[in-house]
């Protein structure tokens, strides 16, 4: 029997998908047609390639609903969130679409007698791409699209925890009318998947994921001279200046830190408020986190799901009660949040996933909760002095994904976004993806970037025309 991938739906604890693994025969076969498909993609002219990605979009589009559902069981975010999913999907990938005729065109030097000069983008070849479950449309489409634009062929590989999310993509190429082999994916063990990094096939991997899976990546790649783009965990923080619209700073944190259950590598899990506002600010933050309803994720009413597995769980646990233990207080009453009725079979435990919002405050760097990714809804507030204190702690982390400035002036937020060691700096938002500009981060958040038009560059390789026209 063939080893198999099992679906465990954190809404029920219920299996809700089971697929066999890939065999060995399997991925060599993917592979070789993988790499024979390219070169036939890569020689279709842009325009064809775009009219592809735009039919794959619409197919999208027309299976909301369907698709929806199933993100939904796979990993449990509520349903009434859960389209906003595919609508970013189609916003990232036709803006990509957009702009790749402008961005992927031959780079010409200035005019030079006697030469025909010019730098053309070649596609990479192959590229694999990894894919996790908190976000399983959008962690793909930003890897998949731009590379199957540039002329790759690409082979994914989806978490087992949504494993419908590499099948559909599937569906939705087919019905484009993408030819055979541009696009695959497969269910693999993480072993296999390691041989695959290793296969000489493989020309780049796109990984999105833990910083621990993404060493054991770089570490695969590293005796091959290829490309690899992480894009790894977060501890993002938001400060909130004493000028900020406070009204708009409450509801864009509180939903910065819980939608998804937290569990976004660009959530906000850790703020620093201007002493002169913090009474005010944490006051409104708890009320609006308390207006949270926690539930069953089918219930179109519900606004906080359950987080994804018992390990998840565990960690949020940990990290709020070795914080009280250190000195903090939780402000939320957890009695608040009854848990949703378990639909289970007999023996196991699904109301150990859901976990009411928690807001912390008292909170020192000393606590995991400041300092260790919590990926959970529970975020720990500290009053700061100014706003040299709180660049200070914002950059007390080994992550580097976003940051946010929550201020009326503009110029102050750009001067002190310098300061801050991210990849993005958002004023007055957070926990979004703009595709015009480029997705990355710094130190243990990655390295590479995907979106905006620097988000070719890791499917494209510069190959140099030198063209002597006159002797």
């Amino acid at each position: 029997m063939p080893e198999t991938l099992r679906c465990i739906s954190p809404g029920d604890g219920r299996m809700f998908v089971e697929r066999p693994l890939a065999s060995e025969a399997q991925i060599a076969q993917a592979l070789a047609q993988a790499k024979t498909a390219q070169t036939g993609w890569a020689n279709v002219k842009l325009p064809e390639r775009l009219a592809v990605i735009e039919r794959f979009v619409a197919w999208f589009e027309a299976h909301r609903d369907v698709v929806a559902e199933e993100i939904t069981r796979q990993m449990g975010r509520p349903i009434g969130h859960t389209p906003w999913e595919i609508r970013g999907l189609a916003e990232r990938a036709r803006y990509m679409a957009s702009i790749a005729e402008e961005t992927l065109r031959d780079l010409v030097p200035e005019p030079k007698a006697g030469f025909k000069r010019f730098i053309r983008r070649e596609p990479v070849g192959v590229a694999f791409v990894i894919s996790p479950w908190n976000y399983p449309l959008l962690t793909a489409v930003n890897a998949v699209v731009p590379a199957v634009i540039a002329g790759n062929a690409v082979i994914l590989k989806h978490s087992p925890q949504t494993p419908l999310c590499a099948e559909r993509f599937a569906e939705a190429f087919a019905a484009a009318g993408l030819p055979a082999g541009v696009f695959q994916f497969l269910h693999l063990s993480d072993a296999a998947a390691s041989r695959l990094i290793a296969a000489p096939e493989v020309d780049f991997v796109a990984f999105t994921g833990s910083v621990g899976v993404g060493r054991l990546v770089q570490r695969a790649a590293a005796n091959r001279f290829i490309g690899v783009g992480l894009e790894l965990g977060g501890k993002d923080p938001a400060y909130v200046r004493a000028d900020a619209d406070l009204d708009r700073a409450v509801e864009n944190l509180v939903d910065g830190a819980f939608f998804n259950a937290g569990q976004s590598c660009c959530a906000i899990e850790r703020i620093y408020v201007d002493a002169r506002i913090s009474g005010q600010f944490i006051d409104g933050f708890v009320v609006l986190t308390e207006k949270y309803l926690l539930g069953d994720p089918l219930e179109g009413s519900t606004t906080l799901g359950p987080v994804v597995r018992q390990s998840a769980a565990r960690r949020v646990r940990e990290q709020v009660a070795e914080a009280i233990g250190l000195g903090a207080r939780a402000l939320v009453d957890e009695r608040r949040f009854p848990r949703s009725e378990p639909r289970s079979d007999p023996g196991s435990n699904p109301e150990s996933l859901y976990l009411a919002p928690q807001v912390l405050v008292d909170v020192t760097h000393d606590m995991r909760l400041m300092t260790e990714e919590t990926f959970g809804p529970a975020v720990g507030i500290e009053v700061v002095a100014n706003d040299g204190e709180a660049i200070e702690r914002m950059n007390d982390s080994r992550y580097g994904l976003t940051a946010s400035i929550w201020t009326r002036d503009t110029a102050a937020a750009a001067a002190l976004g310098e300061r801050v060691e991210a990849g993005t700096i958002f004023m007055n938002r957070c926990d979004y993806l703009d595709p015009a500009l480029a997705w990355t981060g710094v130190k243990d958040s990655g390295h590479g970037c995907t979106l905006s038009r620097l988000g070719f560059d890791a499917f494209t390789r510069p190959k140099s025309f030198h063209l002597r026209t006159e002797w």
